[in-house]
């Protein structure tokens, strides 16, 4: 599948956009891992401050990784990740990276970090296995970062998870995986199990987006909330896109 995923993005590039699309995508991506060379120097120089952490995750290696995420709404949940200092976290749906990076920069300095994502999922598309050894390096020296490029709803992922977890309950939760109302929901029930009390779920999406977004978090977020303790993080109602939404166990 890791193979076959960079070929079928290769090959859909071309057919949607042509091969000089291509060429510049990859020369692209040869400035961006050049900028991401200097990345472990610059990152050692990073404040472990929410707001510090945050626009570093959105300005470095010339975009190659980024929080695809309203900036005031992602603050607000970087600032409760670092007040809680998860020792466990659990992320479905990776991406462009940018939310793994704020989680490692904020979690213990001995947390056991897993990340879930699909290689050509239909909601965020994947990361290609060439970027792989570049999250790794989000990790902190005593950190634990387990990246699975795999299918979240595959029960064989879910046992994976529980091993690399080694018994422990996860503190922190974040869900921004399949974002059809099956596809959350399912990520919903197969992974809260795993929180501990008091930790906390995230949920990426939460607002009413458009209709050409395809995405139908709001309606499981807005069934899952009712008469439990929650908090959202909503820029502006009628943003159409974006929105966090915290429950707490």
């Amino acid at each position: 599948m890791k193979r076959n995923y960079e070929l079928a993005t290769a090959w859909r590039i071309v057919r949607q956009e042509g091969v000089v699309s291509l060429v510049k995508k990859f020369f692209l991506y040869l400035r961006q891992m050049r900028d991401a060379r200097r990345f472990a120097a610059e990152r050692r120089g990073l404040r472990p401050e929410p707001a510090a952490v945050v626009d570093f995750s959105a300005s470095v290696c010339g975009g190659l990784i980024r929080p695809q995420q309203a900036r005031s709404e992602i603050l607000q949940l970087a600032t409760l990740v670092c007040d809680r200092k998860p020792k466990t976290v659990v992320e479905v749906g990776t991406a462009t990276g940018g939310t793994l990076f704020i989680w490692c920069a904020l979690a213990a300095p001995e947390a056991t970090i897993v990340s879930v994502d699909l290689p050509a999922g239909i909601h965020g598309g994947g990361y290609p296995a060439w970027k792989t050894p570049l999250y790794q390096s989000f990790a902190a020296p005593g950190q634990r970062l387990h990246l699975l490029r795999r299918d979240s709803h595959d029960p064989d992922t879910v046992r994976e998870v529980e091993a690399l977890l080694s018994a422990k309950q996860v503190d922190f939760l974040f869900l921004d995986g399949d974002h059809s109302y099956e596809g959350v929901k399912k990520d919903y029930e197969l992974y809260a199990p795993l929180v501990a009390p008091g930790g906390v779920i995230a949920f990426h999406d939460v607002c009413k987006h458009v209709a050409e977004l395809d995405c139908h978090v709001d309606r499981f977020w807005n069934e899952i909330k009712q008469g439990r303790r929650h908090q959202e993080f909503i820029e502006n109602a009628d943003q159409g896109s974006c929105g966090i939404g915290v429950l707490f166990v």
